[in-house]
C-alpha cells in the first residue's frame, strides 16, 4: 500500500505532539512493508530523521504564506524569492519567531486555509496536489488535523485516492480566536468535513466532542489511541531511581508548567523531601520566553536554583537521558488534552504519570493503571498526588510496572498500525464499490 502523510512540521523547537504522533504511526506503517511518505507544511518536520532522504519538499512554507496572505504583493513574487522564503534556515528561523505556534493574528489565514481551492493559497494546493500527482502514485491520503480540511477536496479530485484525517486538539487553537472568527472555522470545518472518508481521534474522550463539534455520523469516526514502540525506551522500575520529578512538553503557561513549579516550591518546604529534584525539558518558542523567566524567578526567589534542571536538548538521546533520571511524570495542562503522546513515551520507561481530571486524562491512566488523577488542577492537589506516591513504595512499584505493561499491550505502536492499516483499508474497499 502507497500512502501520503501530510504533517504540519514545527521546525524542532519545542516538543510537538502531534508531530511526534504521525512520526510514531509513520515508522509503524513502513515497519509492516508499507510504502509511505511524509509531506511537510508550514515548517519542516519534529524529526530529525529525514524519512524521506530530502526528497519531498515543504509546501506552504509558512514564511511565504504569511506574506501572501497579508501582502497582496507576494502573490506575484518571482519563484527564486520564494525558494529562499521557503528554504531549511530561514523555515527552522521561522519556527522560533513568537507568532508561528498560536492562532491569535492567523485567524484569516486558518479560514483562507480551510477555504481550499477557494481560499487565497490555492497556487500552493496545486503545487502540492500537482507534484503528488508526478511523483507518488498514492493509495490513501492521510492528513494530520482538521484544521487541513481545506486540502481534502482538491486531493481526492486529482489523485482519485480517500482521505484519512486525524483529529487531536484542534478546539485548542480555534478557541482562542475572536468568536466571530472561531464560529466560522468550526463552520467551515464541519462543511469540509463531508470530503474526508474516515476520521481518527486519539481518544474516546476527543472522539465524543469531536463528533459534536463536526456533526459527524459515528461510522465517520474511530478511536485509536496514541502508541510507542516500547523496545525503544529503557524500561527501569520507579523504585530504584532517584526521586525526580519530570516535566516533558512545550514550557508553556497552557501546558501548566507554572502549576508544577508551584507545586515543586510548596513540596520542598515540607520535612521529608529535601532529595527531590525537578527535571523539565520541551522547547519553547518566543512566545514563551517571559513566562519561563518568570519561573526562573520563582525558583530563585525560593532558593531551589540547585534542585531544578531546565534541560534545552530534548531530542531522541536527550530524552531518554531524561526518562533515565526520572521517578514520576505530570504535566499540569490548564485544559487537558486528547491525549499526550507524553504519556506513552513516559510509560514505557515505567514512568508512572500524575495528571489532573481533565480531558482524556482519566481515560489514559485507567486504562493503563500506570498513574494517577487529581481532582483539581492546581499546585495543592498536585503536591498532595506527589506525597501520596512517594509515601508509597508498593504502589510506585506497582503503577511503574503497569506503566510498562500498558505499553507493551495496549499502547504498542505495531498493534496500532496494524489498526491504522486496517482503516486504510476499509476506506479504499469502500471507495472501490462506491459509484
Amino acid at each position: 500500500m502507497n500512502i501520503v502523510h501530510i504533517i504540519p512540521g514545527s521546525g524542532g523547537s519545542f516538543y510537538c505532539g502531534n508531530c511526534l504522533r504521525d512520526s510514531k504511526f509513520f515508522d509503524g506503517i513502513r515497519a509492516q512493508g508499507h510504502n509511505a511518505i511524509k509531506v511537510p507544511m508550514y515548517l519542516p518536520l519534529f524529526s530529525n530523521d529525514d524519512a524521506n532522504n530530502g526528497e519531498v519538499p515543504v509546501f506552504y512554507g509558512a514564511i511565504s504564506i504569511y506574506l501572501k496572505q497579508v501582502f497582496p504583493i507576494f502573490r506575484h513574487a518571482p519563484r527564486w524569492l520564494d525558494r529562499a522564503l521557503n528554504s531549511k534556515p530561514m523555515l527552522r528561523f521561522a519556527a522560533h519567531m513568537a507568532n508561528s505556534t498560536r492562532a491569535t493574528g492567523l485567524e484569516d489565514m486558518t479560514v483562507s486555509m480551510l477555504r481550499g481551492e477557494h481560499g487565497k493559497q490555492k497556487e500552493e494546493l496545486e503545487k502540492m496536489v500537482d507534484w503528488l500527482a508526478e511523483h507518488y502514485k498514492a493509495d490513501v491520503i492521510h492528513i494530520s488535523n482538521a484544521l487541513l480540511l481545506g486540502l481534502a477536496h482538491k486531493l481526492k479530485e486529482k489523485l482519485r485516492v480517500p482521505v484519512v484525517c486525524s483529529l487531536q486538539d484542534e478546539h485548542v487553537w480555534v478557541d482562542v480566536m475572536r468568536p466571530a472568527f472561531a464560529k466560522q472555522v468550526w463552520e467551515l470545518m464541519q462543511e469540509k468535513a463531508h470530503d474526508v472518508d474516515m476520521f481518527v481521534s486519539v481518544s474516546h474522550y476527543y472522539t465524543q466532542f469531536m463528533k459534536d463539534k463536526l456533526k459527524l455520523p459515528d461510522e465517520k469516526i474511530t478511536t485509536l489511541h496514541l502508541g510507542v514502540d516500547p523496545a525503544d525506551y529503557n524500561y527501569v522500575n520507579a523504585i530504584e531511581k532517584k526521586r525526580h520529578i519530570g516535566y516533558l512538553s512545550r514550557m508553556c503557561y497552557e501546558n501548566g508548567m507554572d502549576i508544577l513549579v508551584d507545586a515543586f516550591v510548596m513540596l520542598k518546604q515540607q520535612p521529608g523531601y529535601e532529595d527531590v529534584k525537578l527535571l523539565l525539558t520541551g522547547g519553547h518558542t518566543a512566545d514563551d520566553k517571559n513566562f519561563i523567566k518568570e519561573q526562573r524567578q520563582k525558583i530563585t526567589a525560593a532558593g531551589l536554583s540547585d534542585s531544578v534542571k531546565v534541560i534545552d536538548d530534548f531530542s531522541k538521546d536527550k530524552r531518554e537521558e531524561f526518562f533515565n533520571e526520572v521517578m514520576v511524570l505530570s504535566v499540569p495542562v490548564r485544559g487537558g488534552e486528547a491525549f499526550g503522546i507524553y504519556l506513552t513515551e513516559a510509560m514505557a520507561a515505567g514512568i508512572p504519570i500524575l495528571q489532573p481530571a481533565l480531558g482524556a486524562f482519566p481515560e489514559i491512566v485507567k486504562k493503563s493503571g500506570g498513574g494517577m488523577v487529581f481532582a483539581d488542577n492546581d499546585p495543592e492537589h498536585l503536591v498532595n498526588a506527589f506525597i501520596k506516591v512517594f509515601s508509597d513504595q508498593e504502589q510506585l512499584k506497582q503503577m511503574s510496572h503497569k506503566a510498562r505493561e500498558s505499553v507493551e499491550k495496549k499502547f504498542n505502536i505495531h498493534a496500532l498500525s496494524e489498526e491504522m492499516i486496517s482503516t486504510y483499508h476499509q476506506v479504499i474497499n469502500k471507495r472501490s464499490v462506491t459509484p
